[in-house]
């Protein structure tokens, strides 16, 4: 049987550390998530405004985050405005930051597409109906909305919680910081560290991601 390296998991506290890695991942996507929700759903609002003001600002705000790749704003964030502006900013705290402004643009550009997919003529019969336009959102709007919004915002969780390997690039001890370090740690005496650690690793993730992913695909097929 092949030598996995799976045994350098079970030296000392590493399982415990990469279980640990696996924690500090999820808080930081949480949190920028719960974040994202919320003004996402602001900024989703404000995109669909008939205000030539909001939308150019709103347009321009969602091109930069296209445009700009999430390393590039984690450098920006972490070494670059800790420079000139003096902030003592960690690397987690770094983390949510640029993963909570991505994200937000990315749930604004969904509310806005649920909201604009809604058929025209169901606004005109709210207002055949006598309805204001208050109680056209609230009756008829935001209901259809989160129903098309929810499958695709979980969607967008499972790629938050992807995206936060990165922040192992700005120091944040996470899942593949720690599994890198085992890895150091284990070169000379265990060749194969390298497979047994990243599989772990991916295993870890597809535990985290899958079930999501599952109920996204349920949600989706129970409201099609």
């Amino acid at each position: 049987m092949p030598d996995l390296g799976l045994e350098v998991l079970f030296k000392g506290k590493n399982l415990t550390r990469v279980l640990g890695g696996l924690g500090v991942a999820l808080r930081i996507s949480l949190i920028s998530v719960i974040i994202s929700i919320f003004a996402g759903i602001i900024i989703g609002m404000l995109m669909t405004w008939k205000n030539p003001i909001s939308r150019a600002i709103t347009r321009c705000y969602l091109e930069i985050v296209r445009i700009m790749p999430q390393m590039v704003l984690l450098f920006l964030v972490y070494f670059g405005t800790t420079r000139v502006f003096g902030w003592n900013l960690s690397g987690e705290l770094s983390a949510v930051i640029v993963f909570s402004f991505w994200g937000t643009a990315e749930m604004g550009d969904l509310v806005r597409g649920a909201v604009m997919s809604i058929p025209a003529h169901q606004y005109e019969s709210a207002a055949a109906l006598g309805l204001t336009g208050m109680q056209t959102y609230r009756y008829i709007v935001l209901p259809q909305t989160v129903r098309r919004l929810i499958p695709l915002s979980i969607n967008l969780i499972t790629r938050m919680i992807k995206t936060t390997s990165l922040v192992l690039m700005i120091g944040v001890v996470e899942i593949l910081k720690v599994a890198q370090q085992i890895i150091e740690a284990n070169r000379m005496s265990s060749p194969n560290a390298a497979f047994g650690v990243y599989l772990t690793v991916f295993l870890m993730y597809f535990a985290a991601c899958w079930p999501i992913s599952m109920l996204a695909k349920y949600l989706e097929k129970q409201w099609r």
